[in-house]
């Protein structure tokens, strides 16, 4: 009876620690469910918005200074703030870094979001999601004042050196529409802008609102008559790791009410106000 007993108490033994043993495999693959899909309740759980931007794309988003502190504002900060209040998110952390290096960011889990002007292209979607299309841009081109009557046409720019943003959706506008142009990408806006002061470069290709945000700064740099096709896929849209549909439903939601209330293009004006102001000073 000892021996039966003993027998039956490790069949017992090995059929409770097998049942432990898958509740803590089904409970960490839930847990990694709920980490990849609904990271909205990861972040109200933390308190903490990490939004990856590019601070050089003004109105969007910049620098200055607030109260002796160096801070970033734009209209896109604006709205990822208003976008945070509706949800219920504590705190929003902006990250600076170069225009080339917020997706990547984004999908090494170092940011929980990536607004800084993205576009939302077929290309972008393969590797992040997308929340709905909030601002569709038109493309501009910016030129020296001194060659306004030079540059007016597509044709016009064969041949010259045509800048763009580095990893922008401005790159591919370069090298679709303006094929027999040179293209030279730098990864920050205003070092491309310092380019054509200086007239190392010819021309560059800024979306409207950031393109006439330069040229108010800047007595010396004008907008071209060269005219460029404006697409969907350069509508300017949140980025978010894959899988994110909580989150994504929720910015969304948000997005859409800002939308209707006519805040976006308020953010957009506000800022563009306050970008030529600081040049100004």
């Amino acid at each position: 009876m000892k021996k039966v007993w003993g027998l039956t108490s490790i069949i017992v033994g090995m059929m409770v620690l097998g049942a432990c043993g898958n509740s803590g495999t089904k409970n960490s693959e839930s847990s990694t469910e709920v980490s990849a899909s609904n990271q909205l309740e990861k972040i109200k759980q933390e308190g903490v918005l990490k939004v990856g931007t590019s601070a050089d794309f003004a109105p969007f988003e910049f620098h200055t200074m607030i109260n002796g502190k160096d801070t970033i504002v734009g209209a896109d900060i604006d709205m990822v703030n208003a976008l945070a209040e509706e949800i219920g998110i504590d705190e929003v952390q902006f990250v600076d870094m170069e225009f080339n290096a917020v997706l990547a960011a984004l999908d090494q889990k170092q940011v929980d979001i990536a607004v800084s002007g993205i576009s939302a292209t077929e290309e972008r979607k393969k590797s992040v999601d997308f929340t709905m299309n909030y601002f569709l841009p038109e493309q501009k081109v910016v030129v020296h004042k001194d060659n306004l009557d030079t540059y007016k046409t597509i044709d016009d720019l064969e041949g010259k050196k045509v800048g763009a943003q580095k990893g922008s959706i401005q790159e591919s506008i370069v090298t679709d529409q303006l094929p027999d142009s040179q293209i030279v990408s730098i990864p920050k806006v205003p070092n491309l802008v310092i380019e054509i002061k200086q007239g190392t470069i010819d021309a560059l290709v800024l979306e409207s609102a950031v393109a006439e945000s330069y040229v108010g700064q800047n007595d010396d740099l004008a907008i071209a008559e060269v005219e460029l096709v404006t697409s969907e896929d350069e509508a300017y849209a949140i980025a978010l790791p894959k899988g994110s549909t909580e989150l994504q439903e929720a910015l969304n939601e948000g997005l859409q009410k800002l939308i209707d209330d006519g805040k976006i293009a308020e953010f957009v004006q506000k800022n563009t106000d306050l970008a030529n102001e600081n040049a100004a000073k």
